[in-house]
C-alpha cells in the first residue's frame, strides 16, 4: 500500500459543502473572483477567500491576478473530471431518489450552480454530456437507431446503416477493447446519454466536423452556427426515421 495514491487530502478539501459549491461553479473553466463565488455559495468574502485558499494550497485551484483583483480557476482538467466522477458516483448511490434513467422522464432539477454552458454540452469522459447528448440519445431510441435490453444498448441494423452512412461504422468499434454502446447516467439530465466507443465516435465526429469546439481548458463544449444548424438537422433526419 505504500505506493496507493493519498486521495484523503482532497476528500477532505472537498468534503466541505461550501468549497464544493465554489469548485462546481468553476466546472466550465471559467475564472471568477472571490466575490462571485462567495455569492455563489452563500459566504462572506472573508469567508470565501479563507476557503478558496485552502483549495489554492491543495493544489485545486489556481490564481490569476489581473490588477488588484484575484481570479480563480480549476488547477488541471483532471480535477474537474475527479469532481464530474464524484457527481455521477452520488447519483449512482441514490438509486431512489432518482427517475429510472433508461425511461423517459421529464428531468428533475438540475444542480443551481453548474454553470449553464456545461450543462448544455460537456466531455464526459471521452463522449459527449449535457442536455444536448441526452436529447440525442432519445432521438437515436425513438427513431429505432438503437435499442434498450434491459441494461444493455445494441445497435440495430437500422441504426448501423444511417450511422455508416455518416461515417460512423458499428463493425470497426466493434473491435476496439470497450463496449459499442451503452447507456452513461448524466448527472445533470437525470437521464442517459450514449457512452461507449459509439458515444465517443459520435462526439469526435462532430468536432472534427467543426459542429462543437473545446473553449480553452474548459470541460464545457461550445456548440457553433454550423452545429447548431447540422445537429438540429441531425436530429429532424431522426425523427423523419420515426415516421416511416
Amino acid at each position: 500500500m505504500e505506493h496507493a495514491p493519498c486521495i484523503s487530502q482532497i476528500a477532505t478539501l472537498l468534503a466541505d459543502p461550501k468549497r464544493s459549491a465554489m469548485m462546481w461553479a468553476l466546472m466550465d473553466g471559467s475564472a471568477r473572483q472571490t466575490e462571485e463565488l462567495a455569492l455563489l455559495a452563500g459566504l462572506s468574502p472573508s469567508s470565501a477567500s479563507a476557503h478558496l485558499g485552502r483549495l489554492s494550497a491543495g493544489g485545486l485551484l489556481k490564481v490569476e491576478a489581473r490588477g488588484r483583483k484575484r481570479f480563480f480557476r480549476l488547477a488541471a482538467p483532471e480535477i474537474g473530471a475527479a469532481i464530474e466522477a464524484l457527481a455521477s458516483a452520488t447519483l449512482a448511490s441514490a438509486p431512489r431518489e432518482i427517475p429510472d434513467v433508461f425511461k423517459r422522464a421529464t428531468p428533475i432539477a438540475r444542480p443551481q450552480s453548474a454553470p449553464s454552458s456545461l450543462l448544455r454540452a460537456r466531455f464526459c469522459d471521452d463522449h459527449l454530456g449535457g442536455t444536448l447528448a441526452a436529447d440525442l440519445y432519445q432521438r437515436l431510441l425513438d427513431a429505432g437507431w438503437i435499442e434498450q435490453l434491459e441494461h444493455r444498448v445494441v445497435v440495430t441494423h437500422k441504426g448501423a446503416t444511417q450511422l455508416a452512412s455518416r461515417g460512423v461504422f458499428i463493425q470497426a468499434l466493434a473491435h476496439r477493447n470497450a463496449q459499442v454502446a451503452c447507456a452513461c447516467p448524466d448527472w445533470s439530465e437525470r437521464r442517459p446519454h450514449m457512452g461507449g466507443s459509439l458515444g465517443a465516435a459520435l462526439l469526435q465526429l462532430f468536432m472534427q466536423s467543426g459542429w462543437l469546439t473545446l473553449p480553452n481548458d474548459s470541460r464545457a463544449l461550445q456548440l457553433t452556427a454550423t452545429g447548431q444548424r447540422e445537429i438540429h438537422r441531425f436530429a429532424r433526419e431522426t425523427e423523419l426515421e420515426m415516421a416511416l
